[in-house]
Parts: C-alpha cells; structure tokens; sequence
C-alpha cells in the first residue's frame, strides 16, 4: 500500500499502472478461460480435496490448520484394524460391560451393542464406520491393543493408531482416543485426514464398509442364541444423494463442529477430501457436495 501522498492526478496514475501491471500478468499467466469454474465458498473452518488417483490438491482452506476431527477418527481405528498382520475378520469377540459403560459415562454416539454378544470383527467394523458406535470403537481398540489389563490394551491400540500417522508422514495429526472422544490432544488436519482416509480406502474391506447404507447383521447371543444389529449409516444423505459417493465419515462434537471425509468417483476420476468444523450436518452435506462439484469440473 502506498501512503503519504496526495492528490488525483497521482491516484489516477496509479490506478493506470496498476491496471496495465494486472494487464501485463494476465498475458504472462494466461487469462481465466471462459466458464471457469469459480473455487467455492464454505461454511467449514478447514476444508481439503485431491485427486485420489495422482495426488493432485484440487482444493485448500486453512489445511495445514489442526482441529478436533470428532469421529472422523475412527478412520484411523478401522485403518489400524485393517492393518493388523493375520487379522481374522470373523474372530468373534464377546461385548463387555465395559463397552456400554462408556458410551453411557460420555453420552456417545453407539452400536448399541448388548452386554455378552458375541460380534465379529467384521461386523464390528461396519458398527464403528456406520451408526459411528464408540463401543464398537472401544470393543476393537481391547481387542487389538497389547497389554494384560483393558487400560493398557487401549493405550497400545492408540499408540499404533499415532504410529500410522507417522509412517504417513503427517505432521499435524495426533490421536489420545480411539473414538475422537480426545482428552485434549486429539487433531488432525484436512490435509493429514484425507491422507489416512486415502490410504484406509485401499483396503477392500474399508471400501466395501464406508459405501454401505443399510446393513443388517446376525450376532450370537451369550446364552447361544442369536439376534440381528441393524445399523444406518450417518454419511446416508450423501451416499444416497451424491451420485458416485463411496463414502467415508461423519464427524460431530463439541469442539469438532460438524466434519465430513468424502470421497466419490464420476467417469473413472475419484475425489476425496475433508471438511472440518462446519456449522451443521446440513451445512457439512453442503460443504462436501460444493467441493465436489467444483473438484470434478476442474
């Protein structure tokens, strides 16, 4: 900014060499082409979208900035899960007392699972990514963390969850819960986020997971019976409204706002990215459905 100086005829000269410098740029850059697409505007505090095929960042707001990711962070669990060597999907683990005693001391979002059922892993995935259950979330954290007592299995669990982050190089990102339930050092990026959601989506299982609406899921009981779980997914307005979703998160809390990881595929080219801290599940929806769009038509 230029001050100190008066008077129009020098506004006016400034104004000519101003103009003929953004004229000068124009021709060294290239002018816009016609019907460009205009970069969206959002209502989420951070938001980030690549191509998932090259890499290429199609779209940034605040990326690099850490916030609360909400349940956004159970991509990280099931990503952990997915990963574990020799993993059995259908070992079958037993729902402790424990697990529904959490979600009641924290009034958290649940599978609703029932004390003494026998759920199996797999089934246990698709109760952490689609009703966002943190007793499915705890289940699997006690089931794959190393430890003789359920405090230090947890500790382990979150301790890998921070180990894949490292090894995918992200920066910005730190978890102390399995569930986005943080104790104050829970964050992660838009940028780092849809970096683990990428990598979580080249597992099979994790696809076929988070692109699902509905499921209905037959669990033994503890008495040797059996029942059915029927979980809705919390990602369904998108999956069901958003031609080519495939998924992946919805996240939500206090401080995380409304968060959203996103990915969908239109004629052979997939988009994934993030948006956190939004005004709304609605104003999420929307944030996610703009950065699409304009990440498609680029």
């Amino acid at each position: 900014m230029i001050t100190g100086i008066k008077g129009t005829r020098f506004r006016r000269a400034a104004a000519v060499t101003l103009t003929t410098g953004a004229v000068l740029a124009a021709g060294a850059f290239g002018a816009a082409p016609a019907g460009a697409v205009a970069t969206p505007t959002i209502a989420a505090k951070g938001g980030y979208v690549m191509n998932n095929g090259t890499g290429t960042t199609l779209y940034t707001k605040a990326a690099d900035t850490p916030l609360s990711t909400g349940s956004t962070t159970k991509i990280m669990t099931a990503k952990v899960v997915l990963s574990q060597p020799n993993l059995n999907l259908d070992a079958k683990v037993t729902v402790q007392k424990a697990y529904s005693d959490y979600i009641v001391a924290n009034t958290a979002s649940s599978a609703h699972l029932i004390v003494g059922d026998k759920v199996t892993v797999r089934q246990l995935l698709y109760g952490l990514m689609l009703p966002s259950g943190c007793d499915a979330a705890y289940a699997l954290a006690d089931k794959f963390g190393s430890g003789t007592t359920r405090a230090a299995r947890v500790k382990s669990f979150i301790g890998k969850m921070n180990s894949a982050a490292t090894s995918l190089h992200l920066a910005h990102t730190h978890f102390d819960s399995f569930d986005g339930i943080g104790n104050g050092n829970n964050y992660s990026t838009p940028r780092d986020l849809t970096k683990i959601a990428s990598s979580a989506m080249k597992s099979a299982t994790f696809k076929t997971v988070v692109k699902t609406q509905t499921t209905k899921q037959k669990v033994t009981t503890a008495s040797g019976g059996y029942r059915y779980y029927t979980w809705e997914n919390t990602n369904k307005p998108l999956l069901s409204g958003y031609s080519g979703t495939i998924g992946i998160k919805t996240g939500s809390g206090p401080e995380a706002k409304y968060c959203l990881v996103f990915a969908a595929t239109r004629n052979g080219k997939t988009v994934i990215g993030t948006v956190l801290a939004s005004t709304s599940i609605t104003q999420r929806t929307s944030d996610a459905t703009k950065l699409m769009n304009y990440a498609f038509a680029r």
